[in-house]
């Protein structure tokens, strides 16, 4: 009874040993008798336990692995203190097993290694301008060297560029002073245009001034032209309008002698305006120049009377 138990055990053992679960994305490489044998894929796989044994087991996931911080010494001399980050995928399982003792100290190695001779060969202003650069050189020399591993690097990316305490503070004041540099070069720039538009302002305003000026003095001189024009042409139209007032008064005048008893009234009234003047005359004047028969109304009124008929005769005529 117990032998059948034990029989029973063991082959259920032999059973749990002979079956092999592999979980997604790893795989596992089965040597048998000491020799590679196979590589078993995710899911249930078998092997014949004590002949057979699982002796390397690997992750096909991208795995990040941490590269130390080094110092490195920069083409002028500087040193750098650099650390990394690689990101790797092993492709080939049995080169990852057996290519290499240990292909992840061997990846580390060579990615720092590398580092050091690329950064030896750049100047410091370099280094922080170039990573990109460096990330690819790192990657190539990585890949190529880890075909024989059955790994594949992805990418390398720089996390720290850190220079000694001196080179930073060289650097922040090379950095504040290019900045004061700038602030200086954009406050001249700033007055130089300022000073620009005055000068281009003041320009414009002294050119419309001296059009709005022109443009005045145009406007007074043809305004003063078109009131002497009307002035000229009033006077002119006043002396016409006097002309034919007198053409007309001279006519009815005419017409007037020419009624009966019309020469008689002219004679009369010529005979009045002629004693109202010779009045006037001796009030304003102090010196009268008196004609010798001035005693004489009668001849004086003659006097006029022909006066009067000399007048009608030119108008007669």
């Amino acid at each position: 009874m117990i032998l059948t138990f034990l029989f029973l055990a063991a082959i259920v053992v032999f059973i749990c040993m002979a079956f092999k679960v592999v979980p997604q994305q790893e795989v596992y490489i089965v040597e048998r008798l000491g020799r590679y044998h196979a590589t078993m894929v995710a899911g249930l796989n078998f092997i014949i336990p004590i002949i057979d044994r699982v002796a390397y087991k690997h992750t096909l996931k991208e795995i990040p692995l941490d590269v130390p911080s080094q110092v490195c010494i920069t083409r002028d001399n500087t040193q750098l203190t650099v650390d990394g980050i690689i990101y790797f995928q092993v492709t080939d399982p049995k080169l990852a097993s057996y290519g290499s003792s240990n292909f992840v100290v061997a990846i580390t190695q060579l990615a720092q290694t590398t580092l050091r001779s690329v950064i030896g060969r750049m100047e410091l202003d370099k280094t922080f301008e170039e990573r990109d650069d460096i990330n690819h050189t790192v990657v190539a020399s990585l890949d190529e060297a880890a075909v024989s591993w059955g790994v594949k690097v992805l990418r390398y990316e720089i996390k720290d560029l850190v220079p000694p305490q001196e080179i930073l503070r060289a650097m922040q004041a090379q950095i504040t002073a290019e900045r004061e540099k700038r602030a200086r070069i954009a406050q001249s720039e700033g007055i130089k245009q300022e000073q620009i538009n005055l000068a281009a302002g003041q320009r414009e305003a002294e050119i419309q001034k001296s059009q709005g000026e022109a443009q005045a003095s145009i406007n007074e001189s043809q305004g003063a032209k078109v009131a002497q024009i009307n002035r000229a042409e009033g006077e002119a139209e006043a002396l016409r309008l006097v002309a034919q007032a007198t053409a007309e008064a001279i006519r009815q005048v005419a017409a007037a002698v020419k009624e009966p008893g019309g020469t008689e009234a002219v004679n009369l009234k010529v005979a009045e305006q002629y004693v109202d003047a010779f009045a006037k005359l001796a009030k304003t004047n102090n010196t009268l120049i008196m004609p010798a028969n001035v005693a004489d109304i009668g001849s004086l009124v003659s006097a006029g009377m022909s006066i009067i008929k000399g007048q009608n005769n030119t108008l007669a005529k």
